[in-house]
């Protein structure tokens, strides 16, 4: 009984120092470059959303949204306030973190993901200013070729 209390100990111990120890921990999340007006407040909102959910983030204040939004690639019929890049993804609008971080697990076919205008309750657009209130919408993984299937609904 002893060998086997023993035992347990080293583990737990080995576990404790394992968690201890520098570069053992979980690795970050992805940095998420975001271009965005620098008047937009639902922008930082948003920003603010990610760093929340424990990304970095790095910001570009434009002029011309429509312009970045062209050199990122993201087609001009799903914009909305913001585009974003992350990995080898595009970001356009309020997408939630969670499907962010379901984009790079799954490591779909596409563009990446958009959020097509500002729909209240989103990520960013449910601040008390709306006083609670959620509209339905979609998140969309906009394919290479233009087109999109539904990613994930929220109702």
């Amino acid at each position: 009984m002893s060998s086997s209390l023993s035992a347990r100990r080293r583990l737990l111990l080995s576990l404790l120092l394992t968690a201890a120890v520098p570069g053992w921990a979980a690795p970050a999340a992805p940095r998420v470059e975001v271009w965005k007006s620098p008047y937009c407040g639902c922008c930082k909102d948003w920003v603010a959303h990610l760093e929340k959910e424990g990304f970095t983030v790095q910001v570009h204040e434009v002029g011309d949204l429509d312009g970045a939004r062209r050199r990122l690639g993201m087609p001009e019929r799903y914009a909305s306030c913001h585009t974003a890049r992350v990995g080898d993804y595009l970001l356009e609008g309020h997408v939630p973190a969670a499907d962010i971080r379901r984009l790079l697990a799954e490591r779909p076919a596409g563009l990446g993901l958009a959020v097509p205008g500002m729909p209240v309750g989103s990520p960013g657009m449910d601040g008390p200013a709306y006083r609670g209130r959620r509209d339905p919408y979609e998140v969309l993984l906009v394919r290479r070729d233009g087109g999109a299937n539904v990613f994930a609904n929220y109702r």
